[in-house]
């Protein structure tokens, strides 16, 4: 069974509807409406995939580590979000750019350590110990490549900030991390 409930139904297409928009934006030229209104769909999918979360207890039958890495996102989400929207404060660029990034990157490590516990292996399925090291495996993994990314691409991405902010490149950028 791959569902536990409807709720889990309703998470399950929250994630992929996410792990499309949040793609899309990472790929596509910023700044434009289109990015804009895909980045809006992107921001309603993580709610209603990180509301759900917070409705799933099936795994440990209480709030668990799952659960706090859901109030992450969601802080993620928020300080990606809000500086955008209301284009404050004067570094809003940097942060939107930044949190957003890694609101998308944390949502491709929870996809990778969803695969790495789906394998047809039975002793993830069965041993807590096993479960645990291959969700951290999968994270760890995902989250390192983000990170190699973001280093290798953050002058290149200063300069089409700056341009677009009129701003000096480390003036929105410096805060980077």
């Amino acid at each position: 069974m791959y569902f536990s409930s409807g709720i889990g139904v309703i998470h399950f297409i929250a994630s992929v509807f996410a792990l499309i928009f949040g793609t899309w934006i990472l790929v596509s030229e910023k700044g434009t409406q289109s990015h804009r209104k895909i980045g809006y769909l992107y921001a309603f999918s993580m709610l209603v995939l990180i509301a759900t979360a917070f409705m799933i207890y099936h795994l440990f039958g209480r709030f668990g580590v799952f659960h706090i890495l859901a109030i992450v996102s969601l802080v993620t989400l928020l300080i990606g979000m809000i500086p955008a929207v209301l284009r404050k404060p004067k570094n809003w660029f940097a942060l939107h750019f930044s949190f957003m990034y890694w609101s998308v990157f944390g949502l491709y490590a929870a996809f990778m350590a969803e695969m790495a516990v789906r394998l047809p292996i039975k002793t993830i399925l069965t041993s807590p110990k096993m479960f645990f090291t291959a969700v951290t495996i999968a994270t760890v993994a995902t989250m390192l490549i983000g990170e190699i990314i973001f280093l290798k691409n953050k002058k290149k991405w200063q300069k089409t900030f700056a341009a677009k902010t009129n701003d000096e490149p480390s003036a929105q950028m410096s805060e980077l991390a």
